[in-house]
């Protein structure tokens, strides 16, 4: 393996590291901040990735990988979790044969996010080991350090990654490369299969591997002690320790790499070797609760640096003990549909109508912003079919008949099918109305296919599309309105008209590509390299 340096985005640097580590297959779905890590994974020779409509089901495609011995790595955002934590923490309990890696991208500071959740409390909520970078370098070696441990310990493990560290680029040196082992099922049906009976020893033996882990990181963890000094004393983790090395160079830091279980053993030395010691980390108190939990002693945290990004100059503010009004940070221009974009058009006939609109993930959230303002709910990925349901159940006949669920098609293969089952089961009173709003790609993180588009991760054809109006009359629904919103304006203001004073189930697919999708589709027929 050459030992050339090169300037890797923290992205970049996973897939690398994946593809050196012997990864078969990427699997996930885009979300800012981790879209990129499968994108470049699939430009990798030999590399095979895919886009999978949720976030559960890349978890569990993950899963049948390692189960059958081959290494796998598993890629969405933070809130992404939360739709994959049925599996993750199951397999937990099953263990795993081949190497599993979940990169999860949090996003301090919600640059492109509708929550600031810390994905540490999935690690030690699951029982789920957990590494977590500073840099490019770190990022490269630690992924390929997870499958290790993944397949000594037989458990996942959880890569967690921050927006400063995805986006970011830093020199790498790449190791050595290792081939893709062969896959090869071994059946353990006690191991595999969760009935109560064979959980609860599963638990148990999960726990003891977790032990196990703490011991080695103790020992041997990616763990290390910066400075001498014996004044200040600096425990933090990933990219915040970088910013506590600048912020007080005189300082002895201890930057954590493996952040659960965490090396209480080491902490506690590190604390009596100092006379005053801070943590610095970004996010929820994880560290610091786990630190005084266990009788260490370290400086109260001030509540207002839970929130955000850290840089140097707050994290000189935190070792300042100074707890006064920060800066505003500059404004910027807000972000806005583009020119031309046919939600436009949409919106615009929904706000005309005063219609009580229940939202959703994707660019078309963006309708909340001046000039349309018309988006009054939105929640997380699928809910806007939910939330309307609930709403047309109880409000009065008036508002009721006002309420349309909004969700785009990109969303709506996520987690809209179960909605609109809903909608056919507990049908309400006055029937709803589903628009979807289908531009033909996931266009908010960055124009990726999904099982709609009739494309793969590549955005070669995959032969087959799901149709989303096949799929809505599958399911029962009364009525169900496909037109372009640009070019059929009346038509769609007629159409939502009639579904707003009627009792039927009504979705209206309002269908016109998104400008920048026709943009790079038309460089692709051209054989142009796409960025």
């Amino acid at each position: 393996m050459s030992s050339e340096r090169m300037l890797l985005s923290g992205n970049e640097a996973v897939a690398l590291g994946a593809k050196h580590a012997g990864c078969a297959l990427g699997v996930g779905y885009p979300g800012t901040p981790s879209t990129e890590i499968l994108e470049n994974y699939a430009k990798l020779e030999g590399c095979r990735a895919q886009w999978s409509p949720n976030e559960k089901v890349a978890m569990e495609v993950g899963v049948g990988v390692a189960f059958a011995g081959s290494r796998t790595l598993v890629t969405m955002k933070h809130v992404g979790v939360n739709v994959a934590a049925d599996p993750l923490f199951t397999v937990a309990y099953t263990g795993v044969t081949g190497g599993l890696v979940l990169a999860v991208a949090d996003d301090p500071g919600m640059a492109s996010s509708q929550n600031e959740q810390d994905s540490r409390n999935y690690a030690r909520a699951a029982g789920v080991p957990m590494l977590e970078p500073a840099d490019s370098q770190e990022a490269y070696d630690m992924v390929k350090l997870a499958f290790e441990i993944s397949e000594r310990w037989k458990l996942p493990v959880m890569l967690r990654l921050c927006t400063r560290v995805c986006h970011s680029k830093s020199s790498v040196v790449a190791s050595d490369e290792h081939e893709v082992p062969p896959a090869d099922y071994v059946r353990s049906i006690r191991e595999r299969v969760m009935i109560p009976a064979y959980a609860r020893p599963a638990h148990k033996v999960l726990r003891g591997k977790l032990a196990e882990i703490e011991a080695w990181n103790n020992a041997e963890g990616p763990n290390a002690v910066m400075g001498e000094g014996s004044r200040l004393g600096i425990i933090a983790n990933g990219v915040a320790a970088l910013h506590a090395i600048e912020a007080a160079p005189d300082a002895k830091v201890l930057k954590l790499g493996m952040i659960y279980p965490l090396p209480m053993q080491t902490i506690l030395e590190f604390i009596d070797s100092v006379e005053d010691c801070v943590v610095v980390e970004e996010g929820d108190p994880f560290i610091q609760t786990e630190i005084m939990a266990a009788g260490g002693k370290v400086r109260p945290r001030i509540e207002r640096y839970r929130f955000g990004e850290l840089d140097v100059v707050r994290v000189r503010r935190i070792l300042d003990r100074d707890d006064s009004e920060e800066a505003a940070p500059p404004s910027g221009k807000p972000p806005q549909l583009c020119e031309g974009c046919p939600h436009r058009a949409s919106f615009g006939v929904l706000k005309r109508l005063d219609c009580i609109i229940t939202g959703d993930i994707g660019c078309y959230t963006l309708s909340v912003l001046p000039p349309f303002e018309t988006m009054d709910t939105c929640v997380c990925m699928g809910a806007s079919i939910g939330v309307g349901l609930g709403m047309r159940h109880v409000l009065p006949e008036e508002q009721a008949r006002r309420v349309v669920s909004v969700i785009g098609d990109s969303t709506f293969m996520h987690s809209g099918l179960t909605g609109v089952a809903d909608m056919v089961y507990n049908r309400p009173p006055t029937g709803h109305l589903i628009v979807i709003l289908d531009n033909g790609t996931t266009a908010m993180t960055g124009l990726q296919e999904h099982p709609g588009t009739g494309r793969s991760l590549d955005h070669t054809p995959t032969g087959k599309s799901v149709s989303i109006e096949e799929i809505c009359k599958a399911l029962g629904v009364d009525r169900v309105v496909v037109l372009d919103p640009s070019r059929e304006m009346e038509a769609f203001e007629r159409a939502v008209r009639d579904a707003l004073e009627s009792n039927e189930l009504t979705v209206i697919i309002a269908r016109r590509p998104c400008i920048l999708a026709v943009v790079r589709d038309a460089k692709l027929e051209r054989g142009d390299k796409v960025r």
